[in-house]
């Protein structure tokens, strides 16, 4: 067992540990906690309906998924190394941001988590290290961390509280030992962050001790940044086709966030009524995903909260038919929720 011991932080790296699953600590203490999303789900909407743990994995099947990967700059993040999951089909890596109080001056908290390094051994410092476990008593036991997490991030938050007097008087003339004084108050907010993200122990390690000193205030907040590798939400589409098509009925899933259209198509499901008119010509022709020729039109039968809400242009195209959605403009996994959804193809034909 590897080990490193300060005042203020207890880590130490274990062997694989087998015997539990990943599931929420009951214990709490005053924290705020949220959730974002660093992948694209834009089907799902801004905010999440369930409660993310469900779709957590065991222990093992995190080990052996996490990875590491180079990515070239962007709009959304700078150019480096950073976590991803093997299988990205069927997992997503979710973000979990906690933030607490350290403690007053003086009175520091350890930190309190054991970590495992399961990739490393490189010069240049790049690794893979995962909470291994919280250590009890520790800062950050009974928080949303969990064992197979990541740090991706730690910032520490001062704020501090200042003081300034200034001259009040409305005459410049006036003798300054009459005049009268005020008091303004001001705070400044200092934001202190290291990047721990594809790090191994070593490194990890000196970068939590460069930012852990001891609390200069007494309202000094620690915000972790982790990552946690979870499962895609499900949804299990069953489709009606008419009976003069004389096909049998199937089953597809897709994940949240997919396209209705998009995700069936891929799954050799094609949507092409070839009874449908185009909306602003009147006429025949597939609009390829344009949302103006109604050929991908489906008619819900059940499960519909599944899908994204329609929107105005899609509300006006099928008015004269509520029940039905254009595949091309529905998304499922609405707020990140599993279900069941069933749909009547080609509905025209029923």
């Amino acid at each position: 067992m590897k080990l490193f011991h300060t005042p203020l932080l207890i880590i130490y790296v274990t062997k694989p540990s087998s015997s539990f699953l990943i599931t929420r600590s009951s214990n709490t203490r005053p924290l705020t906690t949220h959730s974002e999303n660093p992948i694209n789900f834009a089907g799902t909407g801004p905010k999440r309906l369930v409660d993310m743990n469900k779709y957590n994995l065991p222990i093992d099947d995190i080990q052996s998924q996490w990875t590491a990967q180079f990515v070239s700059q962007s709009r959304e993040r700078d150019d480096g190394v950073y976590l991803n999951t093997i299988n990205d089909r069927e997992l997503f890596v979710d973000v979990i941001s906690v933030s607490l109080p350290r403690g007053g001056m003086g009175n520091a908290t350890p930190l309190g988590i054991s970590l495992q390094e399961i990739a490393g051994g490189r010069s240049d410092g790049v690794g893979i290290t995962i909470v291994d476990a919280l250590i009890p008593d520790g800062l950050v036991y009974g928080t949303d961390i969990l064992p197979g997490d990541v740090i991706s991030r730690v910032s520490v938050i001062r704020r501090k509280a200042a003081a300034t007097t200034s001259d009040d008087s409305d005459d410049a003339d006036t003798n300054t030992d009459n005049a009268a004084t005020m008091t303004n108050f001001s705070e400044t907010v200092d934001d202190a962050s290291v990047r721990t993200e594809c790090l191994d122990y070593d490194a990890t390690v000196a970068a939590l001790r460069s930012l852990l000193t001891p609390p200069q205030s007494n309202d000094e907040r620690l915000v972790l940044t982790l990552k946690r590798i979870r499962r895609k939400p499900k949804i299990k589409v069953n489709l009606r086709y008419p009976p003069s098509q004389n096909e049998p009925d199937e089953s597809v899933t897709l994940y949240a966030g997919e396209n209705l259209r998009l995700g069936m198509l891929v799954r050799g499901v094609k949507l092409n009524d070839p009874l449908a008119k185009r909306f602003d010509t009147k006429s025949g022709g597939n609009c390829g995903a344009g949302g103006l020729c109604r050929t991908c039109a489906v008619s819900v039968v059940n499960g519909g909260n599944v899908l994204n809400p329609q929107k105005v242009a899609e509300k006006q195209m099928l008015d004269d038919s509520p029940r039905w959605r254009l595949a091309c403009k529905a998304f499922v996994g609405w707020g990140m929720a599993e279900g069941e959804l069933t749909v009547r193809v080609n509905p025209r034909q029923w």
